[in-house]
């Protein structure tokens, strides 16, 4: 038995744990995966290259079927960010939308934003009540509101 390899495979093993640890960011933990698969692949005596190829399948396997799963489980109580947090709200338009001109604003939530209609010939006059449908770089994409 070749404990060397064992021992070089449960270090990389805490490397990676480690490196999870500090970035959280679920990109390292699906190799640690592959690296115990290997370390026990290694007590008796495997060759070096069934280890590794151990390590990729065992990590690859990790990586494409329980990293979705992983990832929805995780991110559920992300908090969105601003921009995310604007879409589907309803503003008034404080000076008037005009795509043509690349004018506009609208107030939601306390604060002014440049706003561009999603309909490119459609003008929104001041005191328009619409809603945000989408971000296009630091610009509100609305809609006038339908009643009803």
């Amino acid at each position: 038995m070749d404990i060397n390899i064992t021992i070089v495979w449960l270090v990389f093993l805490v490397i990676l744990i480690v490196i999870e640890l500090i970035t959280m960011g679920l990109t390292t933990i699906w190799f640690a995966g592959g690296a115990l698969a290997a370390a026990l692949v290694s007590i008796p005596d495997t060759p070096v290259v069934l280890q590794v190829i151990v390590f990729l399948i065992v990590s690859l396997v990790l990586l494409f079927f329980t990293r979705p799963v992983a990832v929805k489980y995780f991110n559920k109580d992300r908090v969105r960010t601003n921009i995310e947090g604007m879409i589907g709200r309803q503003a008034i338009v404080v000076s008037e939308i005009n795509n043509v001109e690349g004018i506009g604003q609208v107030n939601t939530g306390g604060m002014e934003w440049s706003a561009r209609s999603s309909y490119h010939n459609v003008v929104l006059p001041v005191g328009a009540v619409v809603t945000v449908l989408g971000v296009d770089g630091v610009k509100l994409i609305v809609e006038e509101r339908k009643e009803g």
